[in-house]
């Protein structure tokens, strides 16, 4: 490997103090684990009211699916080459200078991903309560639902303490209770009554403009939310099997069937409802599955949105804690953080300061009136950025590391690169127009790392302001 530092070599290497126990199986369930939470139950009604026709809604579908699946071809390449724990912190601290891997994790522990955990397990706890009422015709208060939320993150974050491939194997049945959940909101969906003239009411937007577009990119913030968490696989890279072929395989393959799951699901809600209904309904599964089969329908919806929950919050801690670990082992966050417990060989510090830190956001945020859109709107600029910036490191990997064995080569490549990223940049200006000021918050909230990151340099210049 001529071009590559002598101190570089290791990040092509697959040695690791953790444990490889993961194997095609258990990379493909916590993608789909990561994957399949609320959004899919929820987002096509923000989608269908600022679309307003079937076809843009499912063109923002194929469209967010297309470049996911393009993203996942560049991330193939990246990990197959360097099977590192981190996932796109990896691949922006080999990319780039140091601080910019730094400020995506900074962000993604804090508020967007650790906060995330949380948000969903109050949704879990939120649509236990709603099970509950339907089935005994009372609910527990809103205290119950923080308590239960707060279980669900401390059993999964213990359950992710006693190694990995204990935690792979709970991962495996949570998937596929996820996977037959919202199979059954599906085929109930298609089997029970429906109309297929709602496909066409109306098919067509009645004129299209420069407005159009812009309606256009703010769905894909939804489109791309409920698509988030696909690179979930690559956080554990040190602790799969063969990962030079099981992780670009569990991508590809994975992002390709949650897309045809994706438009089947969406296809089913349309058979149920037009397209005004589906715009209007804030939780549309519900509807659709309460207009083809009755009351029980919301029983039934209900007992699949906790399951597909429970399954997120479950990879959600999974992986997040290895970018933490990461992170922490390369020096620039928390020393004590980059360590593994000596036994199950599992960064059990991280996943217990992430579990602290999610406690933290759920006491702060659990009786609030958070608006789901919003918390979207928040994070989607800031992400978008570190998105571009870590498909743009396939290019400048292979400047950098031209020599480096790469057992997999991104598709099409440089032109699937340059479609996903003309998509990506477009939906990264429309999110800056349409939600502006969410996005400068999440923005600066991002740039706050910069304090911490400087500290050193900092302190010294306050020590020189006060001589």
């Amino acid at each position: 490997m001529s071009t590559a530092k002598a101190q570089d070599v290791d990040l092509f290497s697959e040695k690791t103090e953790m444990v490889r126990s993961l194997g095609l199986t258990e990379a493909l369930s916590i993608l789909i684990g990561r994957i399949i939470g609320s959004g899919i139950f929820r987002t096509p009604a923000s989608i269908m009211m600022l679309v307003g026709s079937v076809s843009m809604f499912f063109g923002a579908w194929v469209l967010g699916g297309i470049a996911t699946l393009l993203g996942a071809f560049c991330y193939a390449e990246m990990v197959a080459m360097m099977p590192k724990s981190g996932g796109p912190y990896a691949f922006l601290k080999a990319a780039y200078p140091p601080v910019w891997a730094f400020l995506r994790g900074w962000a993604m522990f804090f508020v967007s991903e650790t906060g995330a955990i949380a948000a969903v397990a109050v949704v879990f706890a939120e649509y236990g309560n709603s099970f509950y009422g339907l089935m005994t015709g009372t609910n527990f208060s809103r205290l119950v639902e923080v308590l239960i939320a707060l279980l669900i993150i401390w059993a999964l974050t213990l359950i992710n303490c006693f190694g990995v491939a204990f935690s792979g194997r709970v991962q495996n049945l949570l998937s596929l209770l996820k996977l037959l959940a919202l199979g059954s909101v599906i085929g109930i969906c298609f089997v029970k009554g429906g109309n297929a003239a709602h496909f066409s009411q109306p098919f067509w937007p009645e004129h299209f403009s420069w407005a159009s577009l812009l309606a256009l990119g703010a769905a894909m913030r939804y489109v791309f939310f409920t698509f988030s968490g696909w690179e979930g696989a690559t956080y554990v890279a040190e602790e799969v099997k063969n990962p030079r072929k099981n992780l670009p395989l569990s991508l590809i393959l994975g992002v390709s069937g949650i897309l045809v799951i994706y438009l089947a699901a969406n296809g089913a809600y349309l058979f149920q409802l037009t397209p005004a209904e589906v715009g209007q309904s804030k939780w549309v599964a519900v509807t659709a599955v309460e207009t083809a089969v009755g009351a029980v329908g919301g029983a039934l919806v209900s007992l699949a949105v906790m399951l597909n929950t429970f399954g997120s919050v479950s990879s959600q801690i999974l992986v997040k804690a290895r970018s933490i670990y990461a992170m922490s082992r390369d020096g620039l966050f928390f020393d004590k953080l980059g360590t593994l417990h000596p036994r199950f060989r599992t960064p059990n510090a991280a996943l217990l300061m992430q579990g602290i830190w999610a406690t933290v956001l759920l006491g702060a945020a659990a009786f609030a009136a958070q608006a789901y859109e919003a918390i979207i709107d928040f994070f989607a600029f800031t992400s978008s950025i570190f998105n571009i910036s870590t498909f743009i490191a396939v290019w400048l990997l292979r400047r950098k590391y031209p020599d480096a064995a790469r057992p997999y080569r991104a598709r099409g490549y440089p032109v699937t690169l340059i479609i996903v990223l003309i998509i990506q940049i477009w939906f990264c200006i429309t999110t800056l127009i349409t939600a502006f000021v969410p996005s400068v918050l999440g923005a600066l909230l991002t740039s706050s790392g910069l304090l911490f990151y400087y500290r050193h340099r900092l302190r010294s210049f306050l020590q020189g302001l006060r001589v």
